[in-house]
């Protein structure tokens, strides 16, 4: 039997492995997401409010980006540690530090009560979410991916992908639910607190379930065997970071590149667009909430079946479909929106978003299959984390940006298709690894999976 699955983990306890990961990014990004989606409606008016109003929303995005801008140092810090103590510490320390966070924030005084304190205590507070969500992608994934069958690696490390849009669609359905009962001065003046400290009752029931599943076993085979080689020949490894960056340098590479048009593309679908819809093309706000609603639940179905889709024909076609479609669907997107029609806007994020899915269902897979196990949460973690300082953090920023300097989507949408040009050449660049061993030493000389798994 080839190390992707092993006898002590019969599909049952696979199910349970795959919903503790799912649960847990599930409300590691609601609570993400959920800063996204206020600092698009409130926060501009609630921490910045002397600002010109499209100033004011740069201003809050900007609290927005300095999240990202942790999550390589939660990246680091995360991997290093989860190679040397396992993933399942990691995974419950991300989810504490992230919730404990987003909760702070709902109890957080505003600019009226606070004065300047306010927006640098709001800063801290995003500060310890991306540096939590910086350690718990890898961490998530890789549980997965190594206890998972390896013949439908892709299927089932895509499962831990859509706690993406499950928390997407958590956050945004809290803040519609919200915004269609209550008044908008009602809602400014307490009610964006009830989803933050909703996050609070979220996490004790991710860490219930979390603390009730084992360690990868092909984790603790790596570690043992590590531990009788030093006990052998007194031989100490080296550390992760640093290993990981002399052997697999290559592969972080690509993995950053495959991030850029699969995150900047994500955030101006379900971030910006809450700006443009409302701004540009006239829409109220809860029309642009339920748009991005629906589309969130379409992109939460879909994922599994890119997933399935890449253990048939490798990951590397299924993310160029991702990466090309997206580029393509940027000036019917806007388009559409420009319509001022909901069904026209929502056509225009589901289909954005069904074509970001077949980029981010294969991730997991791809990524993990990229590194040895004793470094694959450090490579995971900072090929999937460093690139979202330059996607992810400034997109919404940038697209902001462009709309405020040029009035017109156009250049907003050529930025997304120089990211997706940028995607397509790190891919094809890539080597295909659906066939790879997560227990070889070295990914570069693939083993075949062998037929008995």
């Amino acid at each position: 039997m080839a190390s992707g699955t092993t006898a002590s983990s019969p599909p049952a306890n696979l199910k349970r492995i795959v919903a503790a990961s799912l649960i847990g990014t599930t409300i590691e990004w609601y609570d993400f997401f959920l800063y996204a989606s206020a600092a698009a409606l409130v926060f501009n008016k609630l921490f910045f409010p002397d600002s010109d109003p499209l100033v004011g929303t740069l201003l809050s995005f900007l609290t927005y980006a300095v999240g990202f801008a942790a999550r390589p140092l939660g990246a680091l810090v995360f991997g290093h540690y989860g190679d040397r103590l396992g993933r399942k510490k990691l995974l419950v320390l991300s989810l504490l530090m992230m919730g404990g966070a987003t909760f702070a924030i709902g109890l957080l005084p505003t600019h009226a009560t606070i004065g300047t304190a306010a927006p640098v205590l709001l800063t801290v507070l995003r500060l310890v979410q991306g540096f939590a969500l910086g350690g718990e992608w890898g961490g998530a994934v890789l549980l997965v991916s190594e206890h998972g069958d390896a013949r439908r690696r892709g299927f089932w490390a895509s499962w831990p992908q859509t706690g993406a849009p499950a928390g997407q669609l958590l956050a945004t359905g809290v803040l519609s639910l919200l915004t269609a009962t209550l008044s908008d001065d009602a809602f400014a003046d307490w009610g964006w607190r009830i989803p933050f400290l909703l996050s609070g009752l979220l996490v004790l029931v991710g860490l219930w379930v979390r603390l009730s599943v084992d360690e990868s076993p092909l984790f603790k085979a790596a570690l043992a065997a590590a531990e009788q080689r030093k006990a052998a020949t007194g031989a100490v490894e080296k550390m992760p970071l640093l290993a990981v960056l002399r052997d697999h340098w290559r592969d972080i590479l690509v993995a950053m590149g495959a991030r850029m048009a699969e995150n900047i593309s994500y955030y101006v679908i379900t971030a910006f667009i809450l700006v443009y819809a409302t701004t540009s093309a006239g829409l109220s706000k809860q029309t642009a909430l339920n748009a991005v609603l629906i589309g969130s639940a379409v992109h939460f179905a879909v994922i599994p079946a890119w997933g399935a889709l890449s253990d048939r024909i490798g990951r590397r076609p299924v993310y160029l479909v991702g990466a090309v479609g997206v580029g393509l669907w940027m000036f019917p997107f806007f388009a559409l929106i420009d319509s001022k029609s909901f069904g026209s806007l929502l056509l225009a994020v589901t289909v954005g978003l069904i074509l970001h899915g077949a980029m981010y269902a294969p991730q997991a897979a791809f990524f993990s299959e990229m590194f040895a196990t004793r470094m694959r949460y450090s490579g995971a973690s900072i090929g999937a984390q460093f690139s979202s300082v330059a996607a992810g953090a400034p997109a919404p920023l940038i697209a902001t940006a462009l709309l405020s300097d040029y009035d017109s989507a156009t250049p907003i949408a050529l930025y997304v298709i120089a990211a997706a040009l940028l995607t397509v050449v790190a891919v094809v660049c890539a080597k295909e690894t659906r066939s790879r061993d997560l227990a070889d030493v070295a990914p570069e000389t693939p083993a075949p999976v062998r037929a008995d798994v």
